[in-house]
């Protein structure tokens, strides 16, 4: 089919069925072309307008040699733009390679060279071709729909970036989806008003919100997050569906208690956290002003080695489960022996059913540490690289940050293990502390903590920073933190709070 011979008239009397990510965009807007689609800082694209400038932009990046199965590298920001560009991607068949806008040069090298694109958008590095952030299509090329090409494989993420050499997941999954029938686990409908606060780089980000905007969902971002704007979008546009993660969670309950009860969230229907361990604490705030049935969380990774998922109703029933693990999952020691029930070792998922990664049909870990208890419902405790074997005993970090973050003025603790000559190694607390608020003293923490947790947990130094600990997507990177410390004098980088500790 020829460019010329395709209409938005053509497309309205289509009738729904599986269809390229980019035909779905053009979709949806002959069908409807004036409902919102896209909403970030109080302005809103209609469905025509998102479409239009997706098919401007894929007819200049044809004729820039982009073309099916291309792999290329989008590093912009959170924000239209972010969108329009993967759409214009998918219209002409290509790969897209989500990267974070927000790294280094050298970072951002390690990992464009796991990729291998074609082309960047968003950044300029040697020997490959590029396109800066601000760059804008010619003007004088057609904006109408094109015709149908599918990729073969929609997208490539990177991973590991944190723990160790970067490397690039492919999801061998074409481009093909219905633009009327949204994944049953997502729980999204197509009359849905979306809310998504996290980096557009991020999987759960760039999946769900590019999938929604093919089922004709009307996404609204957020360029960063605060807890009071998320309040007034999700009543001002009646949000229906959103995410969030488990920093985002803690920090909407941290608001003034009348600023939350005069906030209208009755039109929250579901909220999905995930991307990082919920305090229980967190959660069980969460289900008392939304109500159970709005709240859920999926456990997953990027590599999709295994997932689940679970209700606020079933959730009060297994209080700090992340849901029923898959079929084949086994929980393994050091030594590789699979453990009992209530045993905690390495989280192991069995090859999963179609296989859509590519992985090779043996048994995969994401590195987490858990158990499963008689009934089939997985526990975690923590990462293995994050574990921290203090004296012989086994200290998780999670579960003291959970414990931290309750303190008062605590917004985020981090906690990791430092070399000691004494027990091989010690836990080291850093913490982000509520604006404004006094500063906490090592000994008022210390008690905090001793009253919850016992002795061997109990951090040995505490450390205050002024940024933020965790990244867009909600994640500590504790392996980052933990490398930046070490590579300095431990007697004169420790910001220690006043007072013993």
């Amino acid at each position: 089919m020829s460019t010329e011979h395709i209409s938005y008239t053509e497309l309205a009397d289509m009738p729904a069925r599986q269809m390229s990510m980019g035909l779905a965009l053009s979709w949806h807007a002959a069908r409807d072309p004036h409902h919102p689609a896209l909403t970030m800082n109080g302005i809103t694209l209609s469905r025509l307008e998102l479409d239009r400038a997706a098919n401007r932009l894929a007819r200049d990046l044809a004729q820039r040699g982009v073309g099916r199965d291309d792999r290329v590298a989008v590093v912009l920001p959170t924000g239209p733009k972010h969108q329009i560009t993967c759409h214009s991607l998918w219209k002409l068949g290509a790969t897209v390679v989500p990267l974070p806008a927000r790294v280094v040069e050298s970072e951002l090298g390690q990992l464009v060279s796991a990729a291998h694109p074609a082309l960047i958008i968003g950044a300029e590095l040697d020997e490959y071709n590029c396109l800066t952030a601000d760059f804008e299509p010619d003007s004088d090329l057609p904006d109408g729909p094109l015709p149908e090409v599918v990729s073969t494989q929609w997208k490539a993420s990177t991973s590991g970036g944190s723990t160790g050499s970067p490397k690039l997941i492919v999801e061998d999954r074409t481009s093909l989806i219905h633009p009327e029938q949204p994944i049953p686990i997502l729980h999204m409908r197509g009359t849905d008003v979306l809310l998504h606060p996290a980096g557009a780089y991020h999987n759960a980000a760039f999946s769900q919100t590019n999938w929604a905007l093919c089922w004709g969902i009307h996404v609204i971002l957020m360029g960063r997050f605060d807890a009071r704007e998320w309040l007034r979008i999700v009543q001002d546009y009646k949000v229906c569906w959103a995410y969030l993660v488990p920093t985002m969670m803690s920090r909407i309950l941290s608001l003034p208690a009348d600023v939350r009860e005069n906030a209208d969230v009755s039109t929250l229907r579901i909220v999905i956290h995930m991307a990082a361990p919920c305090p229980p604490w967190v959660k069980q705030a969460w289900i008392d002003w939304i109500g159970p049935e709005a709240i859920w969380e999926i456990y997953a990774g990027t590599e999709g080695y295994g997932a689940t998922m679970i209700s606020g109703p079933e959730w009060l029933e297994h209080r700090g489960s992340v849901g029923k693990a898959p079929p084949g999952t086994e929980i393994r020691n050091d030594e590789g022996r699979v453990l009992g029930a209530g045993e905690i070792g390495t989280v192991w998922f069995s090859p999963p059913v179609g296989n859509p990664f590519g992985h090779s049909l043996e048994y995969h870990t994401y590195g987490d540490v858990g158990s499963i208890d008689e009934n089939g419902y997985l526990y975690l405790a923590d990462r293995r690289t994050d574990l921290i074997l203090t004296g012989g005993v086994n200290v998780y970090p999670a579960e003291i940050e959970s414990v931290l973050e309750q303190a008062p003025g605590v917004v985020t603790a981090a906690v990791i293990g430092l070399p000691d000559p004494d027990l091989g190694a010690v836990a080291h607390a850093i913490l982000e502390l509520e604006p404004g608020l006094p500063t906490p003293t090592s000994s008022d923490l210390t008690t905090f903590v001793r009253t919850r947790l016992s002795p061997g947990k109990v951090p040995f130094t505490y450390e205050v920073v002024s940024e933020s600990l965790r990244d867009e997507a909600g994640k500590l990177r504790r392996s980052r933190l933990r490398d930046e410390r070490l590579a300095t004098d431990r007697h004169t980088y420790l910001k220690l709070l006043p007072g013993p500790c």
